[in-house]
């Protein structure tokens, strides 16, 4: 259990699913938008046609998205977030072993006279 807990909680999966779940929402956004726009313009081939976007459908798209984006917030980043803390807590404050390695092989270079 405490592998996939490491899985959910450290991997990007969660960040992930929420990207697809706004991206989907904005996406209905920008098809209502467009309908509307072209909506407005005069359309020659189709006279008769009562298919044109209207203002209220973008306006709902959008209301729509803010909604999704606060519910997805509330209910899966913040919760999220403090389960990673709670889990997985961060990291003591300074250069990462990585980081002082490389600067120590730097300055070795530097004392043997070798290009940096």
């Amino acid at each position: 259990m405490s592998g996939f807990k490491a899985f959910i909680l450290k991997g990007n999966l969660v960040e992930i699913a929420t990207g697809l779940i706004m991206a989907l929402a904005f996406a209905a956004v920008v098809t209502t938008f467009t309908e509307w726009l072209t909506g407005l313009l005069p359309n020659t081939d189709d006279l008769f046609s009562d298919e044109t976007g209207s203002f209220g459908a973008f306006l709902n798209a959008l209301i729509a998205f803010l909604v999704m984006g606060a519910v997805v917030y509330f209910f899966i980043v913040v919760p999220y977030t403090k389960a990673r803390e709670r889990f997985f807590p961060a990291e003591e404050a300074g250069a990462a072993p990585d980081v002082a390695l490389l600067e120590e092989i730097r300055d070795l270079l530097k004392t043997r006279g070798g290009a940096v």
